[in-house]
């Protein structure tokens, strides 16, 4: 009896002791992570724009491109012209402070962008920072080509992603225009015209845009100075088709256009549209401004403690205004959607990456004086690339 009772419980001792060891072990092993298929968003990028520049002589930093891309232009193709150092010049790497920035990678971000198209209106500056856009971006489709439709200054489809970038000139982003003095060419007060500024109606340059562009960078402040508007050729700001009485100042002009350009930006450009408005490019006039024979021949970056000599207004130097038009630029778009996009303190440092008197003609510094004002290409805005490439990968794949 007892054998075959024993018999018949052996099975379900088995049984048991397969659930007990089972159990066991499971409470011993890590319990693995639920299947998911969503990918998970990118974090938010740290603070892009402050950090420092180190020396960075690896092959993975080597730049891009070459004085061959075809969108160059040629007084900002610096090897071509052979300026002094470029191997230096473009030795140097920004590293944000809390994060690294990771370099754009141009067939992963055409691929990102695909079906869409990046604009940037401004002035020469903005035109700078196109050119090493196009540049980089051609490295991931050869077969691109050069594209001037819609009103752009310049620019380029790339046919392998149906992506459109371009370029709209406006220098003050306002429309303005010269109207001479109608009885003598010259008065007794010297003045021999003025250029009209309607603070109220955007450039025709870029005014039937809206609807084209998914990604825009705006800028202006360049050309906010009397070097380029002297006392005898001066702006006059008109509002409503009157001129504003009393007459502005410059900065106060600026100001009055900047808060009228956003407000259309605002209205009339799609709320899905990712914007941004660059801060100023700092020019590196040492000595004197352009017409003083002021100079930018360095061989290295500023320190820290330098930039506040350079660039302080309190210190009225030759290279104030950059700071001077930020301030007016942060205050007006407080409270929008447009994003700032801050390459202004990064590129204090590189007074070494500017043409200079590498301009590709002979003539020129004699005609305009050193350019310490754009930069060497492949140079500085190859890094506005890798910090624009990284915001919009981040605000598309996060919403």
């Amino acid at each position: 009896m007892r054998t075959k009772l024993s018999s018949s419980l052996f099975p379900y001792l088995i049984f048991i002791s397969l659930i007990s060891l089972y159990i066991y072990s499971s409470l011993l092993s890590p319990s693995p992570s639920p299947p998911s298929n969503t990918t998970a968003a990118s974090p938010p990028p740290c603070n892009l724009f402050k950090g420092h520049w180190l020396p960075d002589l690896t092959e993975s930093h080597k730049p891009l491109y070459n004085e061959t891309c075809p969108f160059h232009r040629n007084s900002w193709n610096c090897l071509r012209n052979k300026r002094d150092n470029m191997g230096l010049i473009n030795s140097w790497q920004w590293v944000p402070q809390d994060c690294g920035l990771p370099r754009m990678d141009p067939v992963k971000f055409m691929g990102l962008i695909r079906n869409k198209n990046i604009g940037f209106v401004g002035d020469s500056l903005n035109e700078n920072f196109l050119t090493s856009f196009l540049c980089i971006l051609r490295v991931a489709d050869t077969s691109a080509k050069k594209w001037k439709k819609r009103g752009a200054w310049r620019g380029a489809y790339f046919p392998r992603f149906n992506v459109t970038v371009a370029y709209h000139r406006a220098v003050l982003l306002a429309r303005y225009e010269w109207q001479p003095k109608q009885s003598v060419p010259v008065d007794k007060d010297g003045l021999k015209g003025i250029y009209r500024v309607d603070v109220d109606i955007p450039a025709d340059d870029w005014v039937n845009i809206a609807n084209f562009y998914d990604a825009l960078v705006f800028n202006t402040g360049h050309w906010w100075g009397y070097d380029k508007f002297p006392k005898e050729t001066p702006l006059v700001f008109h509002r409503a088709g009157e001129p504003i009485v009393p007459h502005l100042e410059m900065l106060d002009g600026l100001k009055i256009v900047l808060e009228n350009m956003v407000s259309y930006i605002q209205s009339e450009f799609p709320s899905k549209t990712i914007k941004f408005w660059r801060l100023q490019s700092p020019r590196h006039f040492y000595g004197g401004d352009w017409n003083q024979n002021g100079s930018c021949l360095f061989d290295e970056p500023l320190k820290e403690d330098q930039l506040d000599l350079w660039f302080d207004p309190s210190n009225n130097g030759v290279n104030k205004e950059a700071r001077q038009v930020n301030r007016l630029i942060e205050d007006v778009l407080q409270g929008t959607d447009i994003r700032l996009l801050d390459l202004t303190h990064l590129s204090e440092f590189r007074a070494d990456a500017h043409p200079a008197i590498w301009l590709g003609k002979k003539v020129a510094v004699a005609v305009w004086g050193q350019d310490c004002m754009h930069w060497c290409l492949p140079g500085v805005p190859d890094t506005w690339v890798d910090i624009l490439a990284e915001l919009i990968r981040h605000r598309l794949e996060t919403g």
